[in-house]
């Protein structure tokens, strides 16, 4: 599979997540967190030419296999033990083998079929030579194939189904299927390093404190495990950053799409204003409520900003077109101009999404469910200030589920307050990388907590930009921090492993075992 048609089939799919008008009161959806919906097309974004990857990806390297996974780890109701078949890949092209204990890297899927990810996720695949690894890629429940009751339909169906699609559900299942996969392979001893970005990479930390028997170490990726329960004040969070990102590009820039809200609503408000819009814009169809364009702007904005990548910057890209509008000066001009910088030359645009995705469907879930990521608008921002309110988004939940989500939940679960006093008592190992250009990096770990709990950030990084695959063009400091996170985690497997030579003296580990562990190192 082309990671770049990857990367911009999951862009396509968060487009469709912006559904409230971003001018009124209502709840704003939470928007997706994939480490792989960051490219879009324009014109000019590889007027140079495609930037070349680094790792050499071939699909043939991995071997599918399906674990029968258990439907309700956390009750006994003879339900709870029905089944469903979880998909896992694994390529063992560069592992050195359960005889000398060689580590395992476990990628840990988020909000999308797993294919996705085994062409853009390039952490594992170029590292796995250099460490000697197994790589495992494994499909979180009610994604891809890996879906209970039978078919998505039956799955999908209500509240009663889907009440077994979480994040505690879907962290337990990983842990079902490594110790079975270490089991088969007979690799007991080998280590597991998880890995994952965004909702993937909460839950790579989350499955490090909650399973430290299964993974030595995890490094998590853009993961904003503070964005719950209002540590982070819902204002001040993912839109502020958004701003930021432009403002900090062009002051003029960010005037013009502060203002264009207004400009859209007031044209919009006028007999025939819909249909001034949608030739303005050279709409799909015509408009029916101006909601429907500032929403695709939105998403634009929103997109460019948390997949604001090296080479050409997206954010860069946007404002270029909005700030050098040939054709015409007014407000919507400029605003249609960046349009076609950040798009491309089409015959259309703004036409929003008929069919809902899997994606679609599953993240709504989640959000509504144990994921409830606080966002709000505040007045200072480029968008219209939208203030977050609990009580409207739990009944907005209810009116399409029946349930209500539990705000509280992922705090009381994994922890999130007072973060630092907490885990600097017992946690270990664990990688927080961000780019502080991300939108959700406001709520990510950006200080060392102890000597093994690690943030480690970039100034100019983006979305899970660490984790993506590397590419030639990758600036040093991109680079650099792919190094940091390496030499961590080797620092992981040094310790682990003179550790196991130690326990060998009193304990019956294979002698063969301990020996060849010092080979690979």
């Amino acid at each position: 599979m082309n990671p770049l048609i990857s990367l911009l089939q999951c862009l396509l799919i968060a487009i469709s997540l912006f559904i409230t008008p971003p001018v009124s009161a209502s709840p704003l959806n939470i928007p997706r967190l994939s480490p792989t919906g960051g490219t879009f097309e324009h014109g000019n974004y590889f007027a140079d030419g495609q930037p070349k990857a680094l790792s050499n990806f071939d699909p043939n390297d991995f071997e599918t296999f399906y674990y029968k996974q258990t439907l309700d780890h956390f009750n006994f109701r003879p339900d709870s033990f029905s089944t469903f078949q979880q998909r896992y890949l694994i390529n063992s092209k560069y592992w050195g083998g359960s005889n000398v204990s060689a580590p395992i890297l476990a990628y840990l899927g988020a909000e999308e079929a797993v294919d996705n990810s085994l062409s853009s996720i390039g952490f594992l695949s170029e590292n796995a030579n250099q460490l000697q690894a197994l790589q495992i890629f494994i499909e979180h429940r009610y994604y891809g194939k890996s879906i209970p009751f039978g078919s998505r339909e039956e799955a999908f169906q209500n509240a009663s189904t889907l009440g077994y699609f979480n994040s505690a559900q879907a962290i337990a299942d990983y842990a079902e299927i490594l110790i079975d996969v270490k089991k088969q392979l007979r690799a007991e001893h080998s280590p597991v390093i998880v890995i994952g970005g965004s909702y993937g990479g909460m839950l790579a930390s989350w499955f490090r404190l909650k399973y430290p028997h299964v993974a030595l170490g995890a490094l998590a990726s853009s993961a904003p495990i503070l964005y719950f329960d209002n540590i982070i004040p819902p204002e001040k969070g993912y839109y502020s950053i958004v701003t930021k990102d432009f403002r900090e590009v062009s002051e003029t820039c960010y005037q013009t799409i502060k203002k264009s809200w207004s400009v859209i609503d007031e044209i919009a408000s006028q007999p025939e204003g819909l249909s001034v819009l949608s030739r303005k814009f050279q709409t799909c169809s015509q408009l029916l409520t101006s909601s429907v364009l500032e929403n695709y702007l939105m998403l634009m904005y929103t997109g460019a900003a948390q997949y604001n990548r090296p080479p050409r910057y997206p954010v860069t890209v946007v404002c270029g077109g909005i700030d050098g509008a040939a054709h015409g000066n007014d407000t919507l001009s400029k605003i249609f101009a960046g349009v076609v910088a950040y798009r491309g030359n089409k015959s259309c645009y703004v036409n929003e999404p008929k069919n809902k995705s899997e994606t679609d469907v599953g993240w709504r879930w989640q959000t509504c469910s144990d994921m409830v990521i606080p966002i709000g608008i505040s007045n200072d921002s480029m968008f219209p200030a939208n203030q977050f309110d609990l009580n409207d988004y739990i009944e907005s939940c209810k009116a399409q589920y029946g349930v209500p989500p539990r705000p509280h939940w992922a705090t009381t679960y994994f922890g999130g307050h007072d973060i630092k006093l907490a885990l600097s008592r017992f946690a270990s190992n664990i990688i927080f990388s961000n780019g502080l250009r991300d939108p959700y990096s406001s709520g990510g770990v950006l200080e060392n907590i102890s000597d093994t709990v690690v943030a480690v950030h970039t100034q100019n990084g983006s979305h899970c930009l660490d984790i993506v695959g590397a590419n030639t063009t990758d600036p040093d400091w991109l680079v650099n921090q792919r190094k940091v996170e390496v030499k961590i985690i080797k620092g992981w497997l040094d310790k682990y492993y003179a550790e196991v030579r130690a326990y060998s003296n009193n304990k019956s580990i294979p002698l063969q075992t301990i020996k060849t562990v010092e080979g690979i190192h």
